[in-house]
């Protein structure tokens, strides 16, 4: 019987007009990179690249050193750090502080953090409203679901399904035309931002020499989020620092080729505390929240511990051959493509959802774009070890390790498995007949389902062993 998750992916798959929209977005996005790339001026992207990676791992390895540098010279500055272990630590935080203001509306920036510990839902439980203000993330907050894009969140959704969500849900006129559509949105949004008692934004960076917030953009919408409200949250994982200003200018130019296929982003921000007596807008007051949740049990294993390196570029989405035919939502938690398959079981750990770390091809794309040079081919191919030691305590897969042992065992027996691939013309010139004549469990079982989306391939006319042997004999030897 068919899993949940393989009914979800085969409505996926048959949907054609959701294959069309996931298709032409990364397609666009890749290009955008690709367009990029190959006109750019600047240094070696290949340098970039490397110098990135050696720049995150050094972090990584100090970052016990670089927190507290951080939260030394944010507070000097006149910001407020929270340390959090986990999202509900940040919602009994946030919770206070709206108590505290009496507040009643926040509005929020685009943040995959607040995504992944359901700020959202959680606040809203409280009796306080939420408001997204990037527009992918208002269109999707409004139709009640998850993004399906780390950098594209309402990538699935086409202008007809816009149209009838902001006539269902704001009670405006059906409007089909985008630029309209962006204009409504507007409205709305203007109002909430004048409205809001308290704003919430992630962090795209943080630098530890000079205790700043770094936040890049191309709507404007976090600006307005960081200044229009008294009071500013910023939520980070503590995965997000760097340690100098210096440091920054490899990963802004690499977040805006590798993610939009843009030299630089239109907004880049640079928050240091609160507004100052003679600044004309900013937060009076700056918290800057920094989350663990799990994430220093991924710093402890070394060899995955390059998955915190991650930019949330989403490069590796839209070249994924399995993220762009399955879509976001068919992955089980708020990160989807290669970096969800990578980090999700880390976090949920891998019994959570044991297929997740098999949906790749290995074909290395990923790897290839990855703007910090991370080994996602090898972070995969080591969950599939874990998943199966852990399959393996539990009594599962026993017809799939009797398999290997009895291929192991003939593989010591030069003349048996002779004698075995004399008999493989045999099975292949069946072709698929045979799997439906299979006894038990195996008719439709692993067998049965991997021919399914494959072709046994024709019997060759002589075996390896029989080419060998003649090519010896030619030779005399």
């Amino acid at each position: 019987m068919a899993t949940e998750s393989e009914l979800k992916i085969a409505a996926t798959l048959a949907d054609g007009r959701l294959q069309e929209a996931i298709y032409t977005a990364t397609a666009r996005l890749a290009s955008h990179r690709r367009a990029v790339v190959a006109t750019d001026v600047l240094p070696d992207l290949e340098e970039l690249r490397t110098q990135a990676n050696l720049v995150k791992n050094h972090t990584l390895e100090n970052l016990d050193h670089y927190l507290e540098q951080f939260e030394a010279n944010a507070t000097a500055r006149g910001a407020r750090v929270v340390w959090a272990r986990d999202g509900a630590a940040v919602v009994e935080f946030l919770a206070g502080l709206v108590s505290e203001k009496n507040a009643r509306l926040i509005v929020k920036s685009k943040s995959m953090t607040t995504e992944e510990i359901d700020l959202n839902e959680r606040l809203a439980e409280r009796g306080t409203e939420p408001v997204e203000t990037d527009l992918g993330e208002f269109i999707i907050q409004l139709a009640h679901e998850r993004p399906y894009h780390i950098v594209a969140p309402a990538l699935h959704k086409t202008r007809y399904d816009v149209a009838d969500l902001f006539t269902a849900r704001l009670g405006v006129e059906r409007e089909i035309e985008i630029e309209k559509q962006t204009k409504i949105a507007r409205r709305v949004l203007r109002e909430k931002f004048l409205a809001a008692d308290i704003g919430v934004s992630g962090a795209n960076f943080l630098v530890a020499d000079s205790g700043t917030v770094v936040l890049v953009e191309n709507e404007g919408n976090i600006r307005l989020t960081t200044t229009a409200p008294k009071v500013h949250v910023a939520i980070a994982g503590i995965e997000k620092l760097v340690p100098r200003a210096q440091d920054l200018a490899v990963f802004l130019r690499l977040l805006g080729r590798s993610g939009t296929g843009q030299p630089l982003t239109v907004y880049t921000s640079f928050l240091s505390g609160p507004r100052r007596e003679s600044e004309i807008d900013g937060p009076d007051e700056l918290y800057i929240v920094l989350l663990d949740n799990g994430r220093t049990r991924l710093l402890a294993d070394r060899e995955k511990r390059q998955s915190l390196y991650c930019i949330r570029c989403g490069a590796c989405l839209n070249h994924c051959p399995v993220y762009r035919k399955i879509g976001g939502h068919n992955y089980p938690w708020v990160y989807s493509g290669p970096i969800g398959a990578v980090i999700t079981p880390q976090y949920l750990g891998v019994t959570h959802q044991p297929w997740l770390p098999f949906a790749s091809s290995l074909c290395s794309a990923c790897a290839e774009v990855c703007p910090v040079k991370i080994d996602l081919p090898k972070l995969l191919l080591d969950l599939r070890a874990e998943v199966n030691q852990a399959q393996a305590r539990q009594g599962r897969n026993r017809l799939e390790r009797l398999a290997f042992k009895m291929w192991a065992w003939l593989m010591r027996h030069p003349r048996l498995y002779e004698m075995a691939g004399l008999m493989m013309p045999v099975v292949l010139s069946g072709g698929h007949g045979w799997i439906a004549r299979l006894p038990g469990p195996l008719n439709v079982g692993p067998a049965r389902a991997w021919l399914s989306q494959r072709d046994l391939p024709p019997a060759p006319a002589r075996s390896f062993r029989r080419i060998w042997r003649a090519r010896q004999e030619a030779r005399g030897n």
